[in-house]
């Protein structure tokens, strides 16, 4: 290679460093607090708790204990979107469509009418507590969905507030937590073998680490049926997000003020690229290295994303909101328990 060729290479790259430059300081926090929030689930009592959920408690704590300076700020932003997306996208290496054709029609139907059921019931009652349609969304697709992942996903759609965010994603730990513990008491009260019982938690818990925390503690049997259950749920996460994205663009742009039409939505391509990742798993057998070092990537770039979510959010923020989200958010949880209970019952 001539002398000019390794003069194009060195421009190029010392651009691609002074490209990165300024969000490289934001970066370094947030993968310091997501180191942290893994760290902090080796003490007693926080264990259970992601650590998703712990980065953004951190995040939010260092928010609120001093001004944060400028500098850090492209990089916080960088995480709390563009590493978000890229964590959807690995998400999908994670599912295949033989996972989802594994749980039978009769498990299906319980878990996608668990989703729906769960998600217009909490939107409906979230217009009669009065809670923002944002917040009531993330809570809504939380729930039913997959938890802080879904919440986040479904910001990066929609376009909902960073304090909204932190609120819902406080409201599905909190409440797929207390599920987590209670759940194994539900076996013999309600005469469920471990493959109901594993239907019934991959149905109506919301993080997949909660529905391994809950499954497992009964056997084997009922682990591996609740994780492919709560699979089918992750793999709606994809056309619930397009359609979330579409209807609130349309209120945006329907706005006859003219500034829906300013802050009109992106689309979010990220959803194609989780598809495609689907497509990818269910057609080629990746290593178990691939797909172990895809999920342990996917959550380290979520709980980056969640801390870099924790330090935009102000407190005053989540205080303004009141007590009425987190009353939606037990509704919606009570509510997807019952159900999923009363068809495992029913119908298996």
């Amino acid at each position: 290679m001539s002398f000019a060729g390794f003069s194009n290479i060195e421009t190029k790259f010392a651009k691609s460093v002074a490209n990165f430059g300024p969000v490289l300081p934001g970066v370094l926090l947030c993968v310091v607090l997501a180191l942290a929030g893994k760290g902090l689930r080796l003490v007693p009592g926080l264990d259970l708790l992601g650590p998703m959920a712990l980065a953004m408690a951190l995040g939010m704590g260092i928010r609120a204990a001093m001004p944060l300076p400028e500098a850090v700020m492209p990089g916080v932003r960088l995480s709390a979107v563009t590493l978000l997306r890229a964590a959807v996208v690995l998400l999908g290496l994670q599912l295949t469509l033989a996972d989802l054709l594994s749980l039978g029609l009769g498990g299906l139907a319980v878990t996608t009418t668990a989703l729906f059921a769960t998600f217009a019931l909490t939107l409906w009652a979230g217009r009669l507590l009065g809670v923002a349609p944002d917040l009531a969304r993330l809570i809504a697709a939380g729930t039913s969905i997959c938890g802080a992942s879904a919440v986040a996903a479904t910001r990066s759609a929609t376009g909902a507030g960073a304090g909204d965010t932190a609120y819902a994603v406080a409201c599905v730990t909190l409440f797929g937590t207390l599920a987590m513990v209670l759940m194994p008491l539900v076996p013999p009260l309600a005469g469920l073998d471990a493959a109901g019982y594993g239907l019934f938690v991959g149905a109506s818990v919301h993080e997949v680490a909660q529905v391994a925390g809950a499954g497992f503690r009964h056997s084997a049997e009922a682990g591996e049926a609740a994780m492919v259950a709560k699979l089918s749920r992750v793999l709606l996460l994809a056309p619930m997000v397009l359609v979330l994205a579409a209807w609130c663009r349309r209120g945006r742009t329907g706005d006859t003020t003219g500034e829906g039409a300013a802050a009109r939505l992106p689309v979010p391509w990220f959803v194609f690229g989780f598809l495609a990742m689907v497509l990818v798993a269910s057609s080629v057998e990746l290593p178990d290295p691939v797909r172990t070092g895809a999920g342990e990537a996917t959550t380290f770039l979520m709980t980056m994303a969640l801390a870099g979510l924790g330090l935009s959010t102000d407190l005053r923020e989540i205080r303004a909101r009141g007590a009425r989200p987190l009353l939606l958010a037990a509704i919606a949880a009570l509510f997807i328990a019952a159900l999923s209970l009363l068809m495992v019952t029913v119908w298996m």
